[in-house]
Formats: structure tokens, C-alpha cells, sequence
């Protein structure tokens, strides 16, 4: 049996900036000529999909090119030269959560990269009380959550950085 790639995180990057499955994700993935293994398939909680013949694949953290490979290599015990598409059919693993002085706090399911001036704009703005410079977003980091502080006042600066506004999936963002 072929051995895996290490799946990174889900909404990760990589250098071409290419999309990452994530849990609640649901895929299409096509075999050529091979309607038996070809169907739609959500990703389960723990990131695994389940297809006939190959059972369990890991698909969280990887893009769909590299689930693509990881399929064709698992097909090719069963048939050769197999021709795989994997298709992002629609996307549930990008959520992130607004809590506090926000007129809506709740939790957001995003389709794109989007900032922390989105999720607040979603979240229907700042409560008169909202502490706008002392914004934190909660990220996991492995086992612990990284505390990442945000100004919003700072944001709107001309010489802010724009790569410090995105949010990863599972962020959430706490206005005090």
C-alpha cells in the first residue's frame, strides 16, 4: 500500500496559494470509466473520506491535486493507470467566530479568505462599548491557542500590512 503524504492543517496555504480540504467539506471525485468507485463524498469530522476498494482516505489538509495523487496510487493496485479528478464541490470547513462588544457574535461559515474586517462587518459592526484597539484572534497552534493581537484603529492605517488581516479557519475573533 502507498504511503500518504502528511496532511498540513486545514484553510493552510501552500506557496501557490492552492485551497486545502477540510472537515464538512464535500468532494466529487471521478474515476474515468469507473462509475462503481466515482461519487459525491463529504469529508468526515476526522478528515477522512470512504470510497469502494480503497476505504479510508485522509483528505483534510491536503489540496485536491494531492488527494488526487494520493487516489491514483491507491487505484493503481486495482486497475492501471486510473484517471482520478477530485472536485471541491462545496466548501463547510471555513468557520470562524465573533464573540463580544459585536451587534451579532456568532459563528461564520466563510467561502473565501477573508479578513478580520469581514468577519466584524458580518458580525454587523462594533456595540458602542467595543474596545477597537485590544482585539484578540484565538488561533490553535498544534495543542495550545496563540493569542493574536489586532488594532483595529492600526488596520485602518496607511501603513498597515495587509497579510495581518486574513483569518485562518477555526479563528476566533474576540472584540472586549
Amino acid at each position: 500500500m502507498a504511503q500518504e503524504p502528511a496532511a498540513a492543517p486545514p484553510g493552510a496555504t501552500t506557496a501557490a496559494g492552492d485551497y486545502k480540504i477540510g472537515p464538512e467539506d464535500i468532494l466529487d471525485i471521478a474515476v474515468w470509466n469507473n462509475t462503481a468507485i466515482s461519487r459525491t463524498v463529504p469529508v468526515r469530522p476526522d478528515g477522512k473520506i470512504s470510497l469502494p476498494l480503497l476505504h479510508d482516505v485522509q483528505a483534510a489538509g491536503l489540496t485536491p491535486m494531492e488527494l488526487r495523487e494520493v487516489l491514483v496510487k491507491r487505484l493503481a493496485d486495482y486497475m492501471p493507470t486510473p484517471e482520478v479528478s477530485v472536485i471541491v464541490r462545496e466548501v463547510h470547513s471555513f468557520k470562524v467566530s465573533v464573540l463580544g462588544e459585536v451587534k451579532k457574535p456568532g459563528q461564520f461559515e466563510l467561502k473565501s479568505s477573508s479578513t478580520v474586517l469581514d468577519v466584524i462587518a458580518l458580525a454587523g459592526g462594533f456595540t458602542e462599548f467595543a474596545a477597537r484597539s485590544r482585539i484578540v484572534i484565538l488561533r490553535q497552534a498544534g495543542a495550545t491557542v496563540k493569542r493574536v493581537p489586532f488594532n483595529y484603529n492600526n488596520a485602518l492605517s496607511p501603513g498597515a500590512r495587509p497579510e495581518d488581516l486574513f483569518l485562518r479557519p477555526g479563528d476566533v475573533v474576540v472584540v472586549p
